[in-house]
């Protein structure tokens, strides 16, 4: 399992993700998948360290456990710290709330909880096809913004 003890910096065009889940169990099934896909992955294990990691790397992808230090989901800190980001630093991340509370896939719930996918826990073992395909569609969504974006910037 490549995490933070054997890649601490990432490379230019490194696929990366931080995981902000304090479950081992749920850990031990979701950083794999991320390997699998080819991301270098960081662990957030307690608050001030996930604050540090968000303010020091630009993650593809956070995955948010939604009882993070036995938070409850309108509590929880890393979720607030999200929210309170300007759009243009939000839309760099493709955040996951992993929840008990949500369906996966749920849009609507993502939407109330400014995320980017639910993946409620018992599909945990599903993570990877899930996560693609969420990112495949947010790609879908954003490039053409994206692109008229830089357009207009360059007028």
């Amino acid at each position: 399992m490549r995490t933070d003890q054997d890649s601490n910096f990432f490379d230019l065009g490194d696929k990366t993700a931080l995981v902000c889940i304090d479950h081992p169990q749920y850990q031990n099934m979701i950083v794999p998948q991320l390997t699998e896909l080819n991301y270098k992955v960081h662990l957030g294990l307690f608050e001030e360290d996930v604050l540090l990691k968000l303010a020091t790397y630009s993650y593809n992808v956070v995955v948010i456990y939604e009882n993070f230090k036995r938070s409850k989901v309108d509590d929880n800190p890393i979720l607030r710290e999200m929210v309170k980001r300007t759009n243009s630093l939000r839309r760099e991340h493709f955040v996951i709330l992993a929840s008990h509370r949500f369906a996966t896939n749920d849009a609507m719930s993502a939407f109330v909880q400014s995320v980017d996918q639910i993946i409620n826990i018992t599909d945990i073992a599903n993570f990877k096809p899930i996560m693609r395909r969420g990112v495949a569609q947010q790609r879908d969504l954003y490039t053409p913004f994206q692109e008229t974006l830089k357009a207009v910037r360059a007028l």
